[in-house]
């Protein structure tokens, strides 16, 4: 079977900038590794000029779909919801699933 990146793109208002990237790193981030459905992560900077704010890639690796179509059912609603409840209004969010082909 083959790997799969959970891919969330941000992008965060510049005013909550800061508090949102430190929040993410220290809490988030091991929060949806904690769940135990990804293998590993990595927060990216995407470098372009933003007409506003900054924006982020964030990668979970999951061994397979089966991994993370169950994370998507049990543990992603809770953790999108702490997420939407912190910064309303503050940024905008899509995801891609990726492939990994080795």
């Amino acid at each position: 079977m083959a790997k799969i990146i959970y891919n969330v793109t941000v992008n965060v208002d510049d005013e909550i900038h800061t508090e949102w990237l430190d929040w993410m790193i220290k809490i988030h981030i091991p929060d949806v590794m904690q769940t135990g459905y990804f293998l590993e992560n990595k927060i990216c900077k995407i470098l372009v000029d933003e007409q506003q704010g900054t924006s982020y890639s964030i990668q979970y690796l999951c061994a397979n779909m089966n991994d993370l179509m169950e994370y998507q059912k049990n543990e992603a609603p809770r953790l999108q919801k702490e997420v939407s409840d912190k910064y309303k209004d503050k940024f905008v969010a899509f995801r891609t699933l990726l492939e990994v082909i080795e």
